[in-house]
């Protein structure tokens, strides 16, 4: 089974790195190809967007799975404009990472793949076009994984204490959902085994205030965690403000029932115990 992988961004690298083995061959895109230092044997071919190589184009013609990891940009997705007449010749299972952040604002309140998406950020808008430009180029078997915020080694509250980054920012009410890149493997991995398309959210069990992650790690740390920060009078660029716009408690049980995976790390306290454990924050 051969694996191209359109994106070698963080998650996609930890999956090549847990699942690679699997697979007969693995290749994948970066924007840079001095990027490719720390993935072993994967052939990389340089795409951000525009005509790819020949050789990139024949990957994706050959690939029995395709992951992919590219955002969409604010013209569309670069890999369906890039790739799309090769999408339609054959079949190949297609894996999407897409993100939690088109269901939008539901005051807090659960949510799952049946709510409607609920998208009024232009992010998110290109997000859910995406999706739909991907299950159609899949023929409908495209497994669209929507990602919570992504943590694990080197990419955690405890790597921010340490940095001096971390702050602690308190808008009343406000959850923020999360997923071990552990669990994001599994989930992908898993995915691919299935055998219909369809989305998914890849969460944790419990969807947290964003300021209690944060003094969890200070507490692991054994460190003062930093000042509270009131949210409508803190200093934060519109990106990082943007994010706070939108709360809602995101459902895995869909999750765990079709594809089987029930998260390693099911709170931000597991994951960061396992973190700290293995020196991340020392």
């Amino acid at each position: 089974m051969r694996l191209f992988i359109l994106g070698l961004g963080y998650s996609a690298r930890h999956f090549v790195r847990q699942h690679g083995g699997s697979f007969s061959h693995v290749a994948g895109t970066v924007r840079d190809p001095a990027q490719r230092n720390d993935l072993g044997r994967v052939e990389v071919h340089p795409f951000s967007s525009g005509r790819p190589s020949q050789e990139t184009v024949q990957q994706v013609r050959d690939a029995d799975v395709l992951l992919v990891s590219i955002p969409p940009g604010s013209v569309g997705d670069p890999a369906i404009t890039a790739f799309g007449n090769v999408l339609q010749e054959g079949r190949r299972k297609v894996v999407y990472l897409s993100t939690i952040g088109v269901y939008g604002d539901h005051g807090g309140a659960w949510v799952d793949e049946s709510t409607p998406p609920q998208a009024v950020l232009d992010r998110t808008r290109m997000r859910v076009a995406a999706e739909q430009a991907w299950t159609d180029a899949a023929r409908g078997d495209a497994a669209i994984l929507r990602l919570a915020g992504i943590y694990g080694p080197g990419r955690n509250a405890l790597a921010t204490l340490r940095a001096g980054t971390a702050r602690r920012i308190i808008k009343p009410g406000q959850v923020f959902n999360r997923i071990h890149v552990d669990d994001i493997a599994s989930a992908i991995m898993a995915a691919i085994r299935y055998p219909n398309g369809g989305p998914w959210n890849v969460c944790d069990d419990e969807p947290a205030p964003p300021q209690d992650v944060i003094a969890y790690a200070a507490k692991l740390m054994g460190v003062a965690p930093p000042p509270e920060e009131a949210f409508a009078t803190a200093e934060m660029s519109a990106m990082a403000r943007s994010f706070y716009a939108s709360s809602a408690r995101v459902s895995n049980v869909k999750l765990k029932r079709e594809l089987g995976v029930s998260p390693a790390y099911p709170t931000y306290r597991h994951g960061l115990d396992a973190l700290w454990r293995a020196g991340e924050g020392r």
